[in-house]
């Protein structure tokens, strides 16, 4: 395995890109594989490392490659995480052939405020301002699948408020219509894997179901997973990615990994 630390500078604001590079073998089958990248929760004041490296394994025994982008947080404002993450991306797509990476085939995945983050792009990756801020073409910033865990998706209703005002900071009135992301869901939006607990104590599920509604709207494929409990944060919902104190641990959950798996498998076969 390829594993090493990158620096990812926006304006003088620097992200810490971790690359999990899974090796090539004669007796493999895979030579080229996906690759996922990975944007921690932390409601854009800090970066969970709970739902970082013990990702990034689970992904990778799977057989993916993975990166994960400790993006920059409050006070950084948007766009500078976005763009970020549009960096990493046109980065594994220029170094797709040294890190035998199946170029077409680059997911964005994200939990909690890391989904809003990575749901953001899915909408936004398109827009003229993104390739020209990073002097790159369209073709190199597509996201090719987005997966969402319990996701920041809106600015309504239910919103986590605090996410969107370390995002925006005086900005909030301004832009919080334009980052809610079931308001702004397009055809250029990837097919989306999605999961969320009914009783988050933080980010309430309905979150999850209006950016369903809004996919389905688009016509955009999207697999949903509404488990009936489980508090918010859990990452894989066992003991690799418990905390100091045992907390995180919900069985019914865990099965989640199993679904993703299975969903990404279709993709990378097709």
């Amino acid at each position: 395995m390829i594993n090493k630390d990158i620096t990812i500078d926006i304006e003088g604001n620097e992200a810490k890109l971790t690359l999990y590079i899974l090796d090539s073998s004669p007796e493999l089958y895979y030579e080229k594989r996906p690759i996922i990248v990975v944007c921690p929760g932390g409601g854009y004041s800090m970066v969970s490392d709970r739902e970082a490296e013990p990702i990034a394994m689970k992904l990778a025994s799977m057989g993916y490659h993975v990166a994960v982008l400790r993006y920059s947080v409050s006070p950084v404002r948007y766009p500078i995480a976005l763009l970020q993450l549009g960096k990493v991306v046109s980065y594994l797509y220029e170094n797709a052939e040294q890190y035998n990476i199946i170029k077409e085939k680059i997911a964005v995945m994200g939990f909690s405020a890391g989904g809003h983050l990575a749901a953001s792009y899915s909408i936004k990756w398109n827009e003229n301002w993104v390739a020209e801020k990073l002097g790159v073409s369209s073709e190199e910033l597509r996201p090719d699948r987005m997966i969402l865990c319990y996701p920041v998706i809106t600015s309504g209703e239910f919103a986590h408020n605090g996410s969107f005002e370390c995002l925006l900071g005086d900005k909030y009135d301004e832009l919080k219509d334009e980052l809610s992301i079931e308001k702004n869901i397009n055809k250029d939006t990837p097919a989306c894997f999605v999961w969320h607990t009914k009783t988050d104590n933080c980010v309430p599920y309905e979150n999850t179901l209006m950016l369903i509604d809004s996919l389905k709207e688009k016509n955009i494929p999207v697999e949903s997973h509404i488990f009936d409990k489980g508090d918010h944060g859990l990452s894989l919902a066992n003991k690799v990615s418990m905390d100091k104190n045992k907390w995180g641990i919900e069985e019914s959950v865990q099965v989640w990994t199993d679904y993703l798996e299975k969903w990404l498998d279709v993709w990378r076969n097709e």
